[in-house]
């Protein structure tokens, strides 16, 4: 028994250096920037194929009584990365369509629209078009000139672009209403982009609105942070919150799209803001440095102030703005973090729980800018954010391997095991036998 006990904690401290070794490599995972477009895809393909595995067993439903848009979300983004990875390519295309137009024909569904108001302006409100369209825009421009797509797009845009310019008109507002009585700057800002993308598709010129839509938005900043709000009066505009993560990632990724150079402004100034203080964990803060609020149904369950949901799409944020330390940390950070697992040419994160978090990171890990022109930042982290990594996993493992060595009974640290039996009579053969005297006592 002693002897199973001994073989079973070497193996336990082996099998846990294994895994710090794994850790450890992950933290070092390349990022985006760093990888070519068939490390890309292939690094997809499998994410994608847990995500289809998912919805095909109802994980949509499931997500949906996390969040409001759990269900939309979890289809919108798996179309959108497919799309992603299509562009990259040219031999995936022809699947890539196929998927991303299964994942359209679910957000076209009558449950796809089902949790938001058709009495809104845009109908169903601009979160649910401008996704819609974005993802509509995204198959068009992948398929080319003759998609079939292309008039449906074409008529989603005009009436999104007829919503933004009657609300600019009367209000002075650049931000439309996604829910009745409720409006996000972070969904205008994708609807936008969509009526941009599918004017460079279609040929309609916007760029009057698009600018008109800027300078309205700029003088509706949070002045607390200079960036655009978490939320705003659904009336006039103005600010009710200062800005947010959960938002601002999203605000980042489309404000891309629309104009190239306020993103990257923008982009610098957020990672000022909001960039984590937490040692050996560079995600992003929910809330600006030095402010510290409880986590909500937007950003869900904060650790330590930062934003799981926010930290994964930021990554996506740090690629199409060429910000090579920030995607290289918010990589190493989801691989480590994430506790990844393949197999069977599936790849899933926390053991599979939470779906649509793996589509978020999927998307983020594909992205690519759609339109505009380059951008170039760097405002992450040097490589030092992992030290404190290093340093407990040496601690974890500096008792371990202790004790084994104690356990497989290597000097000095364990003592080698005595023979046992009866002590031999014979006399060695270097040393003469001892001759006593009679009487002597010996």
């Amino acid at each position: 028994m002693r002897r199973l006990v001994r073989s079973f904690t070497v193996l336990l401290v082996l099998a846990s250096t294994g895994l710090a070794g794994i850790e450890v490599s992950r933290l070092h995972a390349a990022s985006p920037l760093a990888r070519t477009d068939a490390e890309i895809v292939a690094d997809a393909l499998p994410r994608l194929a847990f995500q289809r595995a998912a919805l095909d067993g109802g994980s949509a439903a499931r997500m949906q009584q996390l969040f409001p848009e759990g269900w939309f979300f979890s289809y919108t983004l798996y179309g959108l990365t497919w799309l992603d990875v299509g562009a990259r390519s040219a031999q995936l295309t022809p699947r890539a369509l196929a998927e991303a137009r299964w994942a359209l024909s679910h957000v076209d569904s009558a449950q796809g629209s089902a949790v938001f108001d058709a009495s809104l302006d845009p109908p169903y409100g601009v979160f649910y078009q401008g996704w819609a369209t974005w993802l509509r825009g995204g198959v068009v421009a992948l398929d080319g000139p003759g998609a079939p797509e292309r008039a449906r797009l074409s008529a989603d845009a005009d009436v999104l672009a007829t919503a933004f310019r009657r609300q600019l008109d009367a209000t002075g507002s650049p931000f439309l209403t996604a829910y009745p009585g409720q409006a996000w700057p972070c969904d205008s800002a994708v609807g936008l982009a969509a009526v941009r993308l599918a004017g460079t598709l279609t040929g309609a010129d916007r760029a009057d609105l698009v600018r008109d839509w800027l300078a309205a938005a700029d003088t509706r900043r949070d002045p607390a942070t200079g960036l655009l709000p978490h939320t705003v009066d659904p009336a006039t505009g103005q600010p009710t919150s200062g800005a947010r993560a959960t938002s601002q990632v999203m605000i980042l990724r489309f404000l891309r799209e629309v104009d190239p150079a306020a993103g990257a402004r923008d982009w610098a100034v957020f990672r000022e803001r909001f960039a984590s203080t937490v040692p050996g964990v560079p995600g992003i803060r929910e809330h600006p440095r030095g402010v510290d609020l409880a986590g909500d149904v937007d950003s869900g369950p904060l650790v330590g102030g930062l934003s799981l949901s926010a930290s994964a799409v930021a990554l996506g944020d740090a690629v199409v703005y060429g910000d090579a330390p920030a995607a290289t940390a918010l990589t190493g950070l989801a691989e480590a973090a994430g506790l990844a697992v393949q197999w069977d040419g599936t790849r899933r994160y926390l053991g599979g729980q939470l779906p649509v978090g793996d589509a978020f990171l999927a998307w983020s890990l594909a992205a690519r800018p759609w339109t505009g022109g380059e951008t170039s930042a760097a405002t992450g982290p040097s490589w030092t954010w992992r030290l404190p990594w290093y340093a407990v996993l040496s601690a974890l493992l500096a008792p371990a391997w202790l004790l084994g060595l104690v356990a497989a009974g290597i000097a000095p640290f364990g003592r080698a095991r005595r023979r046992t039996g009866p002590a031999s009579t014979e006399p060695r053969p270097d040393v003469p036998p001892v001759v006593t005297a009679p009487g002597s006592g010996r």
